[in-house]
């Protein structure tokens, strides 16, 4: 038996055995574009074998956008599940938005780099040559949520090239009103462009040069946390061990992501 389908089979069994499960609920959970693709893998499963149903909004992790997750708490929307990077979810609980002890972390990411299919692939293995593909590049894309962050305030400034970087960069607004980085870039409007590994290799037209060097990862998590207003507990609670579960490392593999404990 494959590993996802023994994982659901343990799931619904542990289900049905458990007090005589609660009541079907409405879970209402605000995501981040980086772990989507394993969410909405996974997440059909969840409803079929807890009875709960999953009413989802996407926004950045972070940022200026009106849907970012932070900004759409701040404001009150309602949320049981926020599933975003890890940093994040420790300052939102340090906020008083989300429960910290909630928190677990569902898997790591890596920052990766895009070029335009057919386009010749930048040397970025050591720290020297990814230098030197941002400084000769013409146009840089880069998200507006964590990884975009990362590179605009740190990771330009780290390597001494801000200067000559960032007047020629451009911040892309993300789903769900904006687009992936790698779309962008994938029309001709950057030259490169940079998102976590998770959110490039689902965009056609582009070539996944590879992540940045080890180096200079920044560490990102995504985690899953209740929110401090959740009216779902419970059930909320049930969807992270869902996604934390060492049976889904498969799901997280295959979308580009490494499981949390690996």
């Amino acid at each position: 038996m494959k590993p996802i389908a023994r994982f659901l089979v343990t799931w619904g069994s542990a289900m049905m055995l458990s007090a005589g499960a609660a009541s079907a609920a409405d879970v209402h959970v605000m995501i981040s574009a980086g772990y989507y693709q394993v969410y909405a893998a996974l997440g059909p499963a969840f409803e079929r074998q807890s009875g709960h149903r999953l009413v989802t909004v996407r926004g950045p992790s972070m940022g200026d956008s009106p849907e970012a997750i932070p900004t759409r708490l701040a404001r009150g929307e309602a949320a049981d599940v926020v599933i975003l990077d890890g940093h994040m979810a420790d300052e939102l609980a340090g906020r008083g938005l989300v429960r910290g002890d909630s928190k677990a972390v569902l898997a790591r990411s890596q920052v990766g780099m895009v070029v335009r299919e057919g386009a010749a692939k930048p040397d970025i293995a050591t720290v020297e040559t990814f230098r030197s593909a941002l400084l000769a590049a013409k146009s840089v894309a880069y998200s507006d949520s964590g990884s975009g962050t990362y590179l605009s305030t740190t990771l330009f400034k780290k390597l001494g090239i801000d200067g000559q970087v960032l007047p020629k960069s451009r911040k892309v607004r993300g789903p769900p009103s904006g687009e992936p980085v790698a779309a962008v870039v994938s029309r001709g409007e950057a030259e490169i462009g940079f998102q976590q590994m998770s959110e490039l290799m689902h965009t056609s037209g582009v070539t996944v040069v590879g992540p940045i060097p080890a180096e200079l990862q920044p560490g990102f998590t995504f985690a899953g946390a209740l929110t401090r207003a959740a009216a779902q507990p419970e059930a909320g609670a049930a969807l992270i061990r869902f996604l934390a579960s060492p049976e889904a490392a498969a799901v997280v593999t295959k979308n580009g992501l490494a499981p949390a404990g690996q």
